[in-house]
């Protein structure tokens, strides 16, 4: 590895591992507000709640108009190409739109709480979907403010501000809130919509704190920049929504994928049935958050990476995260799908008949993950068209199965959908990156990673199960086989895995003026700054809008 490529490739170790960490502990809050939900409330009300923060999450998405990508891809691409003077203009157009999409959504998401209600809670109290609803709508501005505010500040290559708010501060807020309306049911019944507002609430802290991290970043980049001429603007704004117009409905349909599921359940199965789905499914976060905090180190770069058309640069950057995405997430998912009575028990005795759908959505994430942060890539190549008709297809396996499966299978009918969706969303633009940009995720450290996961959790695991069976005496022995042998092998196969960018993460003295993230400077001298001339290359280098 030469050693630009190895200073990439540990900037996004710092990212990666700051977001993976931060990303652990959201993942622990959201599972801990999964426990206090379904402990607390039964089956149905936990239903409603689930299907109620489900529906709050898509119209989220659909409020931020597919800016996130554009907010991230826009302000790396005009920094690479010394054009400062456009960024401010870059955040107007995608931020304003989002904010005035969020209000109205809001207004139509309480008025249309009872239209819902009367689809998913079919013999149940329709207050159990209702009241969360309209409690969660007040809150949907400064949901999808948040994710945008938080893209853009990424833009800007600043990765701590989603750490410290996104992964850490509102899960923990978050929990807190549930976890006190969980210790006050004790004394007194707690409604749902309670549950929903100590959920939703921390989303308002998130956004301010968002838009100070980006005003201070965004000042730093663009200070003393000549304003831009009006046919400029112009054609940044038609650019930006060329560019995002269809990753927009691409969005919407991502997000539709994670979590149309639960409201499908409810509408064919019943409240219960999705309280069951939901939280057999809730160990899929953890895996998701993984894939979230490698995918924000890595976005910016390869945005510019592809940007500048350096496709071995960005074939790097590929490889390099879905190793270490492979190498965070499999042990999870293999250990969850073999001691899934352990896992499930945890939620209490209603959810104990949840073994299939674990393993059926635990074999869908293990090919999710190997497969890395393949629409990314292809967005970020420009590729965005085929990013929609993609999720659209995905979308619709979802649908058809889950509409003929769950009748007859209840959660698990839910869980072969999911993981019908999930082979044609990553199997589908797998091919078409490889076809198109000539790259693909299966370096020696994705192999590595993942025969070595299979080892030490899928083999030794399965082993501990026949022998001392699948409770938690078999589990601790799993782990303190397979652990052994994962970290030995991590140790031994320490060159392909790429452990050596880890040593950017120890403490040191650095000299002159940094980013929020760090040594900005720096890598700015390592690669140069476009200056005119540098804006023209980029653009000759053809990152297409479609």
């Amino acid at each position: 590895m030469t050693n630009p490529a190895a200073a990439e490739t540990a900037a996004v170790a710092r990212g990666g591992a700051a977001n993976l960490l931060g990303g652990a502990l959201g993942a622990a809050c959201a599972v801990g507000v999964t426990w206090l939900v379904a402990r607390g409330l039964g089956p149905a009300a936990a239903g409603g709640f689930f299907a109620a923060t489900a529906a709050f999450t898509l119209a989220g998405g659909v409020a931020r108009l597919g800016t996130v990508t554009s907010l991230v891809y826009w302000p790396a691409r005009l920094r690479a190409a010394g054009r400062p003077a456009l960024l401010g203009a870059c955040l107007r157009t995608g931020l304003a739109p989002v904010a005035a999409a969020a209000a109205l959504l809001a207004v139509a998401l309480w008025c249309g709480a009872p239209a819902l209600a009367a689809v998913t809670a079919d013999g149940h109290d329709p207050a159990l979907v209702v009241g969360p609803l309209r409690a969660l709508a007040v809150f949907l501005p400064g949901l999808a403010l948040t994710e945008a505010l938080l893209a853009a500040t990424r833009g800007y290559r600043a990765m701590r501000p989603t750490v410290l708010l996104e992964r850490v501060a509102r899960p923990a807020l978050q929990l807190a809130g549930v976890g006190g309306l969980a210790l006050a049911a004790l004394a007194r019944p707690v409604p749902v919509w309670a549950y929903a507002v100590a959920w939703a609430g921390p989303y308002l802290p998130t956004a301010l704190a968002a838009a100070h991290q980006l005003r201070r970043v965004h000042r730093r980049a663009a200070g003393g920049a000549v304003p831009p001429d009006r046919p400029a603007l112009r054609r940044l704004r038609r650019d930006f929504w060329t560019f995002g117009g269809p990753r927009a409905v691409a969005s919407v349909l991502q997000l539709a994928l994670q979590r149309v599921d639960v409201l499908l359940v409810a509408a064919l199965g019943g409240l219960g049935t999705a309280a069951a789905y939901a939280v057999a499914g809730r160990f899929v976060i953890a895996g998701q958050l993984a894939n979230q905090g490698i995918s924000v180190a890595v976005q910016p770069r390869l945005a510019e990476a592809l940007a500048a058309g350096d496709r071995p640069r960005a074939q790097a950057l590929y490889r390099t995260a879905t190793g270490w995405l492979v190498f965070t997430t499999w042990p999870l998912y293999l250990l969850v799908a073999v001691f899934a009575p352990v896992y499930l028990g945890l939620f209490g005795p209603a959810y104990a008949d949840g073994g299939a759908v674990v393993a059926v959505l635990a074999a869908a994430m293990l090919l999710a993950t190997g497969c890395g942060m393949v629409d990314m890539v292809l967005a970020m190549g420009g590729r965005t068209r085929w990013n929609l008709v993609n999720v659209a297809a995905a979308l619709l396996a979802l649908l058809l199965v889950g509409t003929l499966a769950i009748p007859r299978l209840g959660a698990v009918g839910a869980a072969l959908g999911l993981a019908a969706a999930v082979a044609v969303n990553n199997l589908l633009p797998l091919a078409q990156v490889w076809r198109e940009l000539r790259i693909h995720p299966f370096g020696p450290g994705t192999l590595a990673a993942a025969g070595l996961a299979a080892a030490a959790f899928g083999a030794v695991p399965a082993a501990a199960a026949a022998t001392l069976g699948r409770g938690p005496a078999g589990l601790a022995a799993a782990l303190l086989a397979g652990g052994a042998a994962y970290a030995a092998g991590g140790w031994l196969l320490r060159g392909p895995l790429g452990w050596a960018a880890l040593r950017a993460l120890r403490p040191r003295r650095r000299r002159g003026p940094t980013t929020t993230e760090g040594n900005e400077d720096a890598d700015r001298l390592r690669r140069g700054v476009p200056g005119q001339a540098g804006g023209d290359q980029v653009r000759r280098g053809g990152v297409r809008a479609g």
